[in-house]
């Protein structure tokens, strides 16, 4: 690869460091008795996709590039992370910046975490500020990759809802029942996610439930969250539909996703005795608009040979409502309207299609070669199905829909 392609990833690795050690007390420190602390993490990595006429991604915040854009890209996966922390006797603080790259192309770094909790009994504790969202199995530390067995989380699932924290208030309480100790936690709070250079989508009233139960080498979280969307993603089709009267009024109430409520239901279990894990995750999110209500689930399983780690994983997503429709009823239009409405009806099935419809098969190898340090490779075999595009990005003219492709990726993880 040429040497620039690394310069965005360098420059962002000096940014957030240099952030977070200016914000770090004098006398900061992994000293015993210290009540604070600061380190982070890292991944350096690069991705080659066979499909070379779009981009693979595993976010769709982040533009990938590995693909059509370039034969190999460093900036799927690579970010690095570095975090401040105080721990007192019932007060305690958290503050995370993460660079890596967004939707806009910039490496430019951001707050990850910043809160405060309070402890309140020893079972019962309250935070406020920006909090991650207790989502998915790794929904905590998804963005600190040495955590993960794999490069990346199944993007089927976790690239489903990219959000990752919420700017609000928490609770959590700690209860025991029988053999099983649990953490049930409600939240409420926002976020904004930045969609380009001049659009964004709010999701205000985000409220949830999550409860984290374990036992022994047994883990299981079930979430439930609900939010009101505020975007105006496609809103010049949706103006130009509602000019055609009552269908296109119709039309565009159902798949305009201003205004909505979205939720999102997940249930995941691990099993990790040491010598070996299994581990899969369902979920449901449901934008009820051009955004989707889509399924979906993964199931992995790995062994460790000392300091080597193969694994395997199989990853699905499914559309629960149609990637394509008839739109507009053209046939009792005029010759000018009816091709307005043709190209109407073609922008919304676009919109579509990008639904996510598909499958991987990933295999890989880990290999710890330090006590904070690990290498992994992975082939990734991507199935989109039904006229989708899936998981890619920056369709080119000559895009098939439906054609299977293969990722290489291998990954630097660091933690310090």
């Amino acid at each position: 690869m040429p040497k620039q392609h690394l310069t965005p990833v360098l420059t962002a690795v000096a940014a957030c460091t240099a952030q977070l050690l200016a914000l770090t007390p004098a006398h900061a420190g992994h000293q015993d008795g210290s009540d604070w602390t600061f380190g982070g993490f890292g991944t350096l990595s690069a991705v080659h996709s066979t499909e070379k006429q779009a981009d693979f991604s595993a976010n769709p915040l982040n533009p990938g590039q590995a693909g059509a854009t370039r034969e190999w890209s460093y900036g799927v996966d690579s970010r690095l992370g570095a975090q401040l922390a105080y721990n007192g006797d019932r007060w305690s603080a958290v503050l995370q910046v993460v660079a890596e790259r967004n939707v806009t192309n910039s490496w430019r770094p951001v707050v990850e975490w910043a809160n405060v909790q309070y402890q309140v009994t020893p079972e019962l504790s309250l935070r406020f500020g920006r909090i991650a969202l207790p989502l998915f199995l790794s929904g905590d530390y998804r963005k600190a990759s040495y955590a993960l067995t794999a490069v990346r989380a199944p993007s089927e699932l976790y690239g489903a809802l990219p959000i990752s924290n919420s700017d609000g208030i928490d609770a959590s309480y700690r209860w025991t029942l029988g053999e099983w100790k649990h953490t049930t936690q409600v939240l409420y709070g926002g976020t904004r996610v930045r969609l380009s250079d001049t659009l964004h989508a709010d999701a205000r009233a985000l409220t949830g439930l999550s409860n984290t139960s374990t036992t022994g080498a047994v883990t299981v979280r079930a979430t439930a969250l609900k939010a009101d969307l505020e975007t105006k993603l496609g809103g010049q089709l949706f103006s130009a539909l509602r000019q055609f009267g009552a269908q296109g009024e119709t039309l565009a109430r159902r798949y305009e996703p201003d205004g909505k409520r979205a939720s999102v239901l997940s249930i995941g279990a691990s099993y990790d005795p040491g010598q070996w894990f299994v581990m899969g995750e369902v979920g449901r999110i449901n934008a009820r608009s051009i955004l989707g209500d889509k399924s979906a689930g993964y199931v992995s399983a790995g062994y460790r040979f000392g300091s080597v780690t193969p694994y395997a994983t199989f990853s699905k997503v499914v559309a629960n409502t149609p990637t394509r429709v008839d739109g507009l009823d053209l046939s009792s239009l005029p010759p000018p309207y009816a091709a307005a409405g043709q190209r109407l009806n073609k922008e919304l099935n676009a919109w579509l299609s990008m639904i996510s419809v598909q499958d991987t098969l990933s295999t890989g190898v880990r290999w710890d070669a330090g006590s904070n340090t690990a290498l992994k490779f992975q082939f990734d075999h991507v199935r989109p199905r039904k006229g989708t595009s899936g998981t890619l990005t920056n369709l080119q003219p000559g895009y098939q829909y439906g054609r299977s492709f293969g990722v290489i990726s291998a990954a630097l993880d660091l933690v310090f």
